[in-house]
Parts: C-alpha cells; structure tokens; sequence
C-alpha cells in the first residue's frame, strides 16, 4: 500500500523535465516567436463564443434578462483584470518549467503524478467539449455566409438541408423526417461543423508554422472586422439602458 501511494504522488523535478525536453533526448523543437504565442491566445480568446454571448448579454433574451447594451465592455475590463492574473500565474510556472505540457506538465512537477493524470484527462475533457461548441458555433455563422454570398449572386438565399445541418440531440422535427434513414434511424449530421473540426485537425498536422500563419490571418481578421462596424458603437451608453453593477459582474 506504501509503494502504491509512493508511486502515485511521486513527482517529477523540474530539472529532470528540462532534460527530457532537450534537442538531443529527441524533444519538440521550438518554433514559435513570442509574437506567434500572443496571438495564438488572442485567436483562442476572441471566438464564436465572444460573438454569440456578447450578442445576447448587450441585447438581451426576452423576459430572461435585460440587455447591457454597449457598455458590456465595462464587463470586459473587469474580466480583463482576472485573466491578466491568471496569466501572471502561468508565465511564472512556464518561467519556472518551460517545457511543454501545460497545467499538466505543472502539476506532475508540484502536486504529484495521480494530480497530473487527473488534470491531463479534464484537459482532453475540456478541449473535446469546448471544440464541439465552437465547432457547431461556426457552422451557424457559415450557413447564414452562404445563404447571404447566394443571395447576394444568385438573388435567392442558399439552405443546407435541415438534416445536414443538426446533431442528433438537438435537430428538429423537420430534420429528423426529411433524413434518410439507415436500419430505420434517420441519419442527422451537422456536417459543416463536422468539416471545419476536420479541416483544423488537417492543418494542425501540417505543421505548428503553418497553424501560426493561419491563425494570424484568423486573428486579423476577427480584430479589425467588428471594428469597421460603426453602427455597433454608437451610442455607447443610452440612458434607457444604464447597467447596474451587479449587472456588469454578471456578464463579467
């Protein structure tokens, strides 16, 4: 029982991690400038999911909760003030180990080896069920791009079929009866979401360089988009809808 508890809060030191990561114990190389790092968070932070709940929160859903108008941005700052925290605490544990690995690599080195297995296996977790979210996020956005590209050229929107557009558990009643069916079960398939996941994965395996020049151009382009929207800043701050601070910390 000793040895099973001895193996399992074994930690690993730093020093050691240094040298398994070094060039010549076969380790990543290094690629990536500070600059590219910056904006791989930038492109991490600034996604489908800031698009679609700032669209909620400033406009509001109904009689669930009432719109914050531009002044989210106030929501914002303070977010920004926690993140900045965060991410003092991880540029020192990198300082500290900077080798790959992340929260995992962290926690073998501090809190043990069961610690690191534990939080590598919510990090695959995560990363899954937040690629699922953003993945159908962005097939909502691509399907009303080619409806309005078609309009635009061919006077009349484009519509995917409904059953290739929805997973299963959230397609509607249209979907499911217009789907063809295999051994009697419809077959839905959200399928432009299902292709941009393909699509990353390819790029990724490409090469980290090649990820890096993608993601510049994918960051440029979600920075200066919103921004050649005047309409969206003006006014800033009506008084029919003044936010409250508990408001703002909600958001937030």
């Amino acid at each position: 029982m000793a040895a099973i508890k001895q193996q399992i809060l074994r930690r690993k030191p730093a020093a050691r991690l240094l040298a398994e990561a070094g060039p010549h114990a076969g380790g990543l190389k290094r690629a990536l400038r500070a600059f590219d790092l910056t904006l791989l968070g930038i492109g991490a932070i600034v996604g489908a999911g800031i698009f679609l709940t700032v669209g909620t929160a400033a406009a509001g859903e109904g009689a669930v909760r009432p719109g914050a108008g531009p002044a989210i941005v106030l929501s914002f700052l303070l977010t920004g003030v926690a993140c900045g925290l965060s991410a003092l605490c991880y540029a020192e544990m990198a300082a500290m180990i900077p080798v790959a690995g992340s929260a995992y690599t962290y926690a073998y080195a501090t809190l043990g080896e069961i610690v690191g297995w534990i939080i590598g296996w919510d990090l695959l977790i995560e990363y899954a069920a937040g690629n699922v979210a953003v993945a159908i996020s962005w097939s909502g956005y691509f399907q009303e791009l080619v409806a309005d590209v078609a309009d635009l050229l061919l006077g009349r929107p484009l519509r995917f079929p409904p059953w290739l557009t929805h997973g299963w558990r959230h397609a509607p009643p249209e979907a499911l009866a217009t789907a063809p069916r295999l051994a009697g079960l419809p077959v839905v398939v959200d399928l432009p979401a299902a292709a941009i996941v393909l699509v990353i994965t390819w790029i990724l395996i490409v090469g980290v360089k090649t990820s890096a020049r993608f993601n510049l151009w994918l960051v440029v382009t979600k920075l200066i988009g919103p921004t050649l929207l005047r309409r969206h800043r003006d006014p800033f701050l009506r008084r029919s809808q003044l936010v409250s601070g508990r408001r703002i910390l909600g958001v937030a």
